[in-house]
């Protein structure tokens, strides 16, 4: 029964975790307009057209869009129940950009993954306007499947670990290196291992 029981909950988690995916494209289009702004190039998009044109050149440009835009894919077939194809996206991101996004994540749209060398794992949501920059581990402490909740424009430094069921603020920033395993409140600074306070952005 204890069996039965813990597989049948994980798959009503799935379930919810695949419903609150943005739908794709939407998602796609707000993280190539993240992605251009931060980039310091044209990120209002003339016309549908424009846009095909505008994703297409940071697909070319950026392999960390590359990644994410996999990952996008890869969550609308899951969600569909397409078979074999959304492992085949995830491995392709990871070799395209080093970015490993796990089937339990949610990422809204609009996310900035400045490189690669990225893993997020675990249940775990990343909220709009969320920077991630390279060499950071968001996900999981041994044992517990439950991982971060990211609120929105949370600034994620270099190489940071962010670890277990821990609660980010909005508009906290999060130091380079920075290893985080306690909540962080709305607008704070942390860093340091383990990640301490250093005031407010």
């Amino acid at each position: 029964m204890g069996k039965n029981g813990n597989a049948g909950d994980l798959k009503r988690t799935m379930d919810d975790v695949r419903s609150r995916h943005p739908r794709f494209w939407t998602a796609v289009v707000a993280d190539a307009r993240v992605n251009a702004a931060y980039r310091g190039e044209r990120s209002e998009f003339r016309s549908r057209g424009d846009t095909l044109i505008q994703v297409l050149r940071l697909l070319l440009l950026s392999d960390a869009f590359i990644g994410q835009v996999l990952y996008r894919a890869k969550a609308a077939m899951q969600a569909r129940g397409v078979p074999v194809l959304p492992r085949l996206a995830h491995r392709l991101a990871m070799v395209t950009s080093q970015t490993a996004i796990g089937d339990p994540v949610v990422v809204e749209a609009g996310v900035y993954i400045v490189h690669g060398q990225v893993v997020i794992d675990g249940i775990t949501e990343i909220g709009a306007g969320a920077v991630i920059a390279p060499f950071t581990t968001i996900g999981l402490k041994s044992g517990v499947l439950q991982g971060p909740v990211l609120g929105p424009n949370v600034n994620v430094g270099t190489g940071a670990k962010i670890l277990g069921a821990v609660s980010l603020g909005e508009s906290s920033v999060i130091g380079a290196n920075a290893v985080v395993v306690d909540d962080v409140a709305a607008g704070e600074v942390v860093a340091g291992a383990p990640a301490r306070p250093l005031g407010s952005s």
